[in-house]
């Protein structure tokens, strides 16, 4: 069953606060979004545990 959860970040870059929604049936998962604020790529990094629990990175796209 598929799931989705909305998940807040700091933008590495500006700092601002934004919201992405988190595909909580995908254990690990890595994408590129861009801010919404400033444009630049974020690397956001996703791991869902066994009971569930949701870990969210968002880092430079150089960290990534």
């Amino acid at each position: 069953m598929a799931y989705l959860l909305e998940s807040d970040i700091d933008c590495p870059y500006c700092g601002e606060t934004i919201s992405i929604l988190v595909d909580g049936s995908i254990e690990e998962q890595s994408y590129i979004e861009d801010c919404q604020v400033c444009c630049h790529p974020i690397v956001i990094r996703i791991r869902v545990t066994s009971d569930s629990d949701c870990h969210v990175e968002a880092l430079h796209e150089n960290d990534g």
